[in-house]
């Protein structure tokens, strides 16, 4: 390794990132499993993924950089779902993708990038041609993570590191100079075990080690801005933001640190929330709440949309009054939720407070999840 390389690397470890590796600027191998993804539609919505730009600069990181030499491939590890304990009592609970508990990874992350960049062009004495992103760009990176010697892509599709797991964040910076790249990882370490797969609960993870958008609870819980299929809701059990269970069940997660970098350390009350707490929140609360949070990306309508889902599945008959409360939201998405969610409670006060949603509803959509709700109850009458 030259001293550059080696003085890069070192300050990419000071800055906080557990993995440093460097690749050359090459288009990635995966590059055609990447459009066969695209032509089976399991981009579900997310029609950023095909656009025509987007995918000529995944297929070359030059149409991003043409100067590009190099490829510095960094990796953070977050907590781990296991690196709290769930609440006992005063459920029910919620739970959220762990990469979310504390500040945007985004913003945590660029700060470093950009500081890695300004200290390599202090000891060239001169500007360095260079893109930077985390997971905000039209990068294959767990290619270029795999190439740059991080780890390898698991069945889940996620980057496996022996040491460190699959709990990380990656992030990468293109460069007009040539750094010393690093063996790539070539050895599938996941052998025989099939965990992630048989514990997704929509089978979503697909053979080819990716994942069917459509279908997965990220997806649906983040991405998607619409209805969530009301086949798939009993699947999202308490998550409301985001999903890891393919990550609490593989093998190489229970040999990693619970705890990640202090600087993604989980803020309060984000973790587990409270669910009939968080059904009432109002735009300013949700606002204030999750500032500076991965989890304003679904914006409220979309996180009380799961928030509902998630009360449904726990069926409590004393978040009743909370979902009473969200039938008279002022977003469809968030009374079409709340009201199958009482269908799933179907106790007299969720059926009385279904047919007075009726009487009131003027949406069509919410109209009918209203009375699909309303079938429930005189199921259980």
């Amino acid at each position: 390794m030259d001293v550059l390389t080696e003085r890069v690397k070192a300050e990419a470890r000071r800055l906080g990132f557990q993995l440093v590796g460097v690749t050359a600027c090459r288009p990635p191998e995966t590059y055609g499993a990447y459009v066969a993804w695209l032509q089976q539609g399991y981009h579900a919505t997310m029609a950023y993924m095909a656009r025509e730009r987007n995918r000529a600069r995944r297929a070359d990181p030059r149409q991003i950089l043409p100067e590009c030499q190099s490829i510095l491939v960094l990796g953070m590890r977050y907590f781990q779902q296991d690196a709290l304990p769930v609440p006992e009592e005063g459920g029910p609970y919620g739970r959220v993708a762990a990469y979310a508990w504390g500040d945007d990874y985004h913003d945590v992350l660029l700060e470093r990038l950009q500081a890695l960049v300004r200290f390599l062009e202090a000891q060239l004495g001169q500007p360095v041609p260079n893109r930077y992103y985390t997971d905000t760009g039209p990068v294959l990176e767990r290619d270029y993570a795999r190439q740059a010697g991080l780890g390898w892509v698991g069945k889940n599709g996620m980057l496996i590191n022996r040491t460190w797991g699959s709990y990380l964040i990656l992030a990468e910076i293109l460069l007009g100079v040539a750094l010393v790249p690093d063996a790539p990882v070539v050895t599938d370490h996941c052998g025989t075990c099939t965990r992630c797969i048989d514990a997704c609960p929509t089978q979503a993870i697909l053979p080819t080690r990716t994942v069917d958008a459509n279908r997965c609870l990220s997806f649906l819980t983040i991405e998607n801005k619409g209805s969530i299929p009301p086949a798939l809701r009993p699947s999202l059990g308490e998550w409301v933001f985001g999903c890891d269970i393919c990550q609490m069940v593989c093998p190489w997660n229970r040999k990693a640190p619970l705890e990640g970098a202090p600087i993604l350390a989980p803020r309060p009350e984000v973790p587990r929330p409270q669910l009939a707490a968080e059904m009432v929140l109002s735009r300013q609360a949700f606002n204030q709440k999750f500032k500076g949070s991965p989890i304003k990306r679904t914006k409220r309508r979309g996180y009380l949309r799961n928030v509902a889902v998630a009360l449904g599945n726990a069926a409590q008959p004393h978040t009743v009054p909370a979902l009473r409360t969200a039938l008279r939201d002022e977003e469809p998405l968030v009374r079409g939720h709340a009201a199958w969610a009482l269908g799933q409670i179907a106790t007299a006060e969720a059926c009385r407070a279904l047919q007075e949603a009726l009487a009131e509803e003027t949406e069509p959509e919410v109209r009918a999840e209203i009375a699909t709700a309303l079938e429930a109850c005189r199921d259980e009458a």
